[in-house]
């Protein structure tokens, strides 16, 4: 069944600056047989205007789904390391994640998901980054 939802989104990037991103936008829930899914569309401030996100949260791990002008599926999992490819309109990036910790506390009036992870994208440094996905079912 579909419940309307605010879902706010603050990633931050854990270095001297602390560079902190946060999105609060309306979507929908959704309670799955094995877990729970999410969905909502990005806007101008997040920077992928005309991209839709999807949530599949599972009861130890989640992915992280965009189609659109960004398209990617990143996966999350405690102390597992994943790789994906990120397209975006300015080309094609290899991540790599690196999951250090994860906590997922959702039902099915929402909840939140906290990880922590290392984020590699091609020769850069890596970025320690933080990442709250918060779900308010209305």
């Amino acid at each position: 069944m579909k419940k309307k939802a605010i879902i706010t989104v603050d990633s931050a990037v854990l270095n001297e600056d602390d560079d902190m991103i946060s999105v609060v936008t309306p979507g929908d829930f959704y309670e799955m047989e094995d877990g729970f899914k999410v969905e909502y569309n990005e806007t101008k401030i997040s920077g992928m205007e005309g991209t839709k996100t999807t949530i599949i949260i599972r009861k130890n791990s989640f992915d992280l789904i965009r189609e659109g002008t960004t398209e990617t599926k990143m996966e999350f999992e405690n102390n597992k390391r994943t790789v994906c490819l990120y397209k975006t309109p300015y080309g094609v990036l290899d991540v790599k994640i690196n999951t250090k910790k994860l906590d997922i506390n959702i039902k099915e009036d929402g909840g939140t998901i906290n990880t922590m992870y290392i984020l590699e994208i091609g020769d850069q440094t890596a970025l320690k980054t933080n990442l709250t996905i918060d779900i308010k079912v209305n």
